[in-house]
């Protein structure tokens, strides 16, 4: 129980050479998960940046409202046409 046959070596050393191989796939999968947490943390910072300088601001749009009148008054002339 002590010792690792022949199987289990090979079996190792072909998840070693896949993980840290070249063009293996979880190296590539570590790349692009590593890119993840760089491009995490740019945003996070690129969001601090935003918070600490104030930004002008924006122009407010205004919605014309009518009034109950002027809507009922419309709506006669209307059922009148």
């Amino acid at each position: 129980m002590g010792g690792l046959s022949l199987w289990h070596w090979i079996i190792i050393i072909a998840v070693v050479a896949l993980a840290f191989g070249k063009k293996g796939k979880i190296s590539e999968l570590m790349g692009d998960v590593a890119q993840g947490f760089k491009a995490f943390k740019k945003g996070l910072q690129d969001d601090e940046r935003v918070t600490a300088e104030p930004k002008a601001p924006e122009s407010v749009k205004a919605i014309d409202h009518q009034s109950a009148d002027s809507v009922a008054v419309q709506s006669e002339s209307r059922k009148a046409s």
